[in-house]
């Protein structure tokens, strides 16, 4: 029974150190973070749920497409891929090291052969003799050579950069460090959203999961702006914030501020512009209502959603406002109302007032001209809220990953043998990679040895 267990044991170990493994995890992970790009993450936009049917809405739900990177499956492929990496780097790793710690220090008849970088230098002085001198060349050039005196010849071997084999396994680990980063991020970190009106502040935000979770500070909207394209598309939103400790602004973070791509960082939390909008909540619009004949106006407030009734029976009531209304209609510009009126026995009017078109408000031609003044909403700044612990490793990751890189593909182990004997000396080269390159220099590196007596 043990052969048996054995044998399972060591196709399992087979299993994980596969190439195969690997290829299919790395296009996995390739085409499911596809997936957490095409479809949005965290708290789904409200548009987005109105167009999917609730069918897709619950399977993807289930799969966790939403929260992907959180999910058990994909968690679940990262721990797989990282098994992969250290059992492939354990079974190979002692064969490298190896390699570059026990090198080929003699040359045998078979292997001169298969030497495709070989030169042959006369020597007409005695071995023992030439031997200094080759080594002192070999360190000039290359390295210190170890010198083995095998059947009547000096064998020497110089190599350079030997340690550059290890570049990948270099790789290798920087990646177990990014998803250590990662997990450390996932388990003690967090990230969520918050609003905040102008003048007001906040000591909690909410989590994707729809929980509050308390930032230890306050954070105060100072004031919000926003810049628009003649289109009417935003051009640059930003908000200023203020830090406060004990109700007092924190040195150095008080009226900071915030736009796309550059954040505010304290105590390791980081707050991103993400969106902005008018607080409606509580505010009052201002209207206005002219009689055409020239009788009288009068100004009223009303909220969103409330009606008004005149004397006359007419009823006013307010829909919706916007303080641009260029993305909807791009002849106007500045703030508009939607209005419903209903006049005394007659069916509903659905209509737009406008602030800075006085004379469009006129050309409906009712007995009562209406016109909207602005209101005194104040601005709100949506921003989202980031805390990884785990970022500086992850840092630390990708810069041993640029490292492990340059090192796997821009240096290359060189090594270089010389026997020596009586009359002659056979120089013999190889290297890792870029041979042609390598080529080159071991030529340059004869014509040298020829030019010098030995």
């Amino acid at each position: 029974m043990a052969p048996t267990q054995r044998s399972f044991a060591q196709s399992i170990w087979e299993f994980f150190c596969s190439l195969k493994l690997t290829i299919f995890l790395l296009i996995s992970l390739a085409l499911t973070s596809i997936i957490g790009t095409i479809l949005p993450q965290g708290q789904l936009p409200p548009e987005y749920v109105a167009q999917i049917s609730p069918t897709k809405l619950q399977i993807y739900s289930k799969l966790g497409f939403f929260d992907m990177y959180h999910s058990w499956w994909f968690i679940t492929l990262l721990y797989v891929f990282s098994l992969n990496l250290v059992c492939c780097s354990i079974k190979r790793l002692p064969h490298v090291l190896k390699f570059i710690n026990e090198p080929l220090l003699v040359l045998g008849d078979s292997q001169r052969n298969t030497f495709s970088l070989k030169q042959e230098i006369p020597v007409s002085g005695a071995p023992a003799a030439g031997r200094d001198t080759l080594v002192e060349f070999l360190k000039r050039e290359v390295a210190s050579p170890v010198v083995t005196e095998h059947s009547g010849e000096y064998h020497l071997f110089a190599q350079k950069n030997a340690w550059s084999r290890l570049g990948v396994y270099v790789v290798h680990f920087s990646i177990l460090v990014i998803f250590i980063g990662a997990i450390i991020g996932s388990l003690f970190g967090y990230k969520g959203y918050v609003s905040i009106v102008e003048g007001s502040a906040v000591s909690a935000v909410e989590a994707r999961n729809g929980q509050q979770i308390s930032l230890g500070f306050e954070v105060r909207c100072e004031k919000f702006a926003v810049d628009f394209y003649p289109t009417g598309a935003p051009k640059e939103f930003r908000s200023l914030l203020t830090i406060l400790e004990n109700g007092q602004p924190v040195p150095g973070y008080k009226d900071v501020k915030v736009i796309v791509n550059h954040p505010l960082s304290y105590k390791g939390i980081t707050f991103y512009q993400s969106s902005y909008g008018q607080a409606n909540e509580g505010s009052e619009h201002y209207l206005t209502v002219n009689q055409r004949n020239g009788a009288g106006a009068e100004r009223f407030a009303i909220h969103e959603g409330e009606s008004v009734t005149f004397k006359d029976g007419t009823t006013l009531k307010l829909l919706e406002t916007a303080q641009d209304v260029r993305p909807f209609m791009p002849d106007f510009t500045g703030a508009a109302a939607r209005v419903e009126v209903t006049y005394k026995n007659k069916s509903p009017q659905t209509f737009i007032v406008f602030k800075d078109y006085p004379e469009v408000n006129a050309q409906r031609g009712d007995a009562l001209i209406f016109g909207y003044q602005g209101t005194n909403a104040r601005m709100y700044t949506g921003l989202q809220v980031a805390r990884d612990p785990g970022v500086w490793v992850v840092w630390l990751g990708c810069t041993l990953m640029i490292l492990g890189l340059y090192i796997a593909f821009f240096m290359s182990h060189k090594r270089v043998w010389i026997v020596l004997s009586k009359g002659h000396a056979r120089m013999y080269g190889n290297a890792s990679k870029n041979q042609a390159a390598f080529a080159m220099q071991f030529e340059d590196l004869a014509d040298k040895l020829k030019n010098q007596k030995i």
